[in-house]
């Protein structure tokens, strides 16, 4: 159960997870950078001062420990900070690849 007393429908475990992210939207050429909040092998949630629509497809770059990971998503969900210009968005990963997801697992497992 979260903290307001709803079923959680996660499928991984999540652990905080403070960094900086590049992301790309697909088809623009230029990276962004936003703050990780948190991240699970199905995705994460970062926040940022843009607005990026649902069902954008984002190719990111995330930085555990020594390696780079750099699967592809789409945001699925969408929030405003309040009294603030931020946003928060969670991001499902549609693409990964197997060693870098298995390298992810570990990294998330040795936290929990």
């Amino acid at each position: 159960m979260d903290r307001v007393g709803k079923k959680e429908n996660r499928c991984f475990p999540r652990i905080d997870f403070h960094s900086k992210i590049h992301y790309q939207i697909r088809g623009k050429p230029d990276f962004d950078s936003a703050l990780s909040n948190d991240i699970s092998c199905g995705g994460l949630r970062f926040s940022n001062d843009r607005f990026i629509p649902t069902l954008t497809a984002l190719m990111l770059e995330i930085k555990v420990l020594n390696r780079v990971l750099r699967p592809i998503g789409k945001i699925v969900w969408f929030s405003s900070l309040g009294h603030s210009n931020r946003n928060q968005m969670g991001v499902e990963f549609v693409e990964f690849d197997p060693s870098e997801k298995k390298y992810l697992k570990d990294f998330i497992n040795m936290q929990l």
